[in-house]
């Protein structure tokens, strides 16, 4: 007997990217007009590995809608070849891009951004989750509006972190330049993999580059491992106070133990204070960051090297479930490219439902629609 099927709420829109095992589409709900992000996984590439999108599922779930600078999970559905994961569209482009387009740029402006977005690391932490992929890519805003929210997206890698399991990660993910040294050294890793990624992003927002960047990825990772960086070139962090230095050196603490929690990084002073902290200008106002933030960043962008990226390693050994070597890892990698092709000519309008979670709350309805609906099924979602 066939599943029974309904047809999909959704057309399709443009594509907007593409990852490492999924692309993103624009998706329009027919009735209400409305504009969604949608991530699509072929199920080919699920089969076996439902796990690491039951997590993210799961994750997002228990954070949704809980504070406005997070990217809320709307909707998730599946055909007969893909799952469909529908959440907020944001079209108010990345970060730092939006910092470059700016007129000015003042260090005020770097602490009233890094303390919007402490405050969502908080509320993920106390939720019991740690992110595990903060970088500027992955920090949004919503409209393209001045006084937009920005939105932590992207909990691809995210884990749930019960406290009183007293368990600690040891795979080793995340975006290079920002992961924290405990990573690397697998020593087992939680929460403040967060706190001393978001010191790189404090250190990136205040001189337009990272503080760790080296010539090769090994050397990179010695440094961090290290935590040997420095505050140069002087020109770049004169105009920078020292109270922000200090911030950034409190979040850039090797020992996880000693870092400072993301409420704790709240607390002090550089974000805590009433009155901004700033270099001033010989007339006495804030010196404008942005032009040797410009500078640094625009140069950045014109020698970037080959991305050396453990998280597409890491994610497709996951995937493959063996040794990044290994021949199924290879017969993997090999099929992936045609997966995704295969998941973007699906259109959402033509293609028919076989399991739907709906927006109200309620329970998705039980389909014999395959294995991956069965063990997506099998998860209680509202744990």
């Amino acid at each position: 007997m066939s599943p029974a099927t309904v047809p999909c709420q959704y057309r399709t829109g443009k594509t907007l990217g593409s990852g490492t095992y999924a692309i993103v589409k624009e998706a329009i709900h027919i009735k209400t007009g409305k504009y969604y992000a949608c991530k699509v996984i072929n199920k080919k590439l699920m089969e076996g590995r439902e796990h690491m999108v039951r997590n993210e599922i799961a994750v997002l779930k228990r954070i949704s809608s809980g504070n406005p600078n997070i990217v809320t999970l709307h909707d998730y559905f599946e055909t007969s070849h893909n799952l469909y994961l529908c959440f907020d569209l944001c079209t108010g482009g990345e970060l730092f891009d939006r910092i470059c387009a700016r007129g000015n740029y003042y260090e005020a402006d770097a602490a009233d951004l890094l303390r919007t977005i402490f405050k969502a690391v908080a509320y993920i932490h106390a939720a019991g989750i740690v992110h595990r992929d903060l970088k500027p890519e992955n920090l949004l805003f919503r409209t393209p509006a001045e006084e937009a929210d920005i939105m932590i997206a992207d909990f691809g890698l995210s884990r749930i972190m019960e406290e009183e399991k007293l368990s600690l990660l040891t795979e080793v993910c995340g975006t290079p330049g920002y992961m924290a040294p405990e990573i690397f050294l697998k020593s087992g890793h939680s929460k403040p993999v967060d706190v001393w990624a978001m010191g790189v992003v404090t250190y990136f927002l205040l001189a337009g580059y990272t503080p760790f960047d080296r010539d090769t990825p090994k050397a990179e990772m010695e440094a961090i491992i290290a935590g040997e960086y420095r505050f140069e070139p002087e020109e770049y962090w004169a105009n920078v106070s020292e109270t922000a230095r200090d911030f950034v050196r409190a979040c850039l603490t090797i020992d996880p133990n000693k870092r400072p929690t993301a409420q704790e990084a709240l607390e002090h002073k550089w974000l805590a204070s009433t009155t901004p902290h700033f270099v001033s200008t010989p007339s006495g106002g804030p010196t404008d960051l942005l032009p040797h933030v410009k500078k640094a960043f625009d140069a950045k962008r014109t020698w970037k090297k080959a991305a050396f990226s453990i998280r597409a390693l890491s994610r497709m050994t996951l995937l493959a479930g063996t040794h990044p070597l290994g021949k199924e890892a290879q017969v993997l990698s090999e099929n992936v490219r045609q997966y995704k092709e295969e998941s973007e000519q699906e259109i959402m309008e033509e293609a028919s439902i076989t399991h739907h979670h709906l927006e109200d709350g309620s329970p998705p309805p039980t389909s014999p629609s395959g294995e991956v609906t069965a063990k997506l099924q099998s998860t209680n979602l509202d744990e």
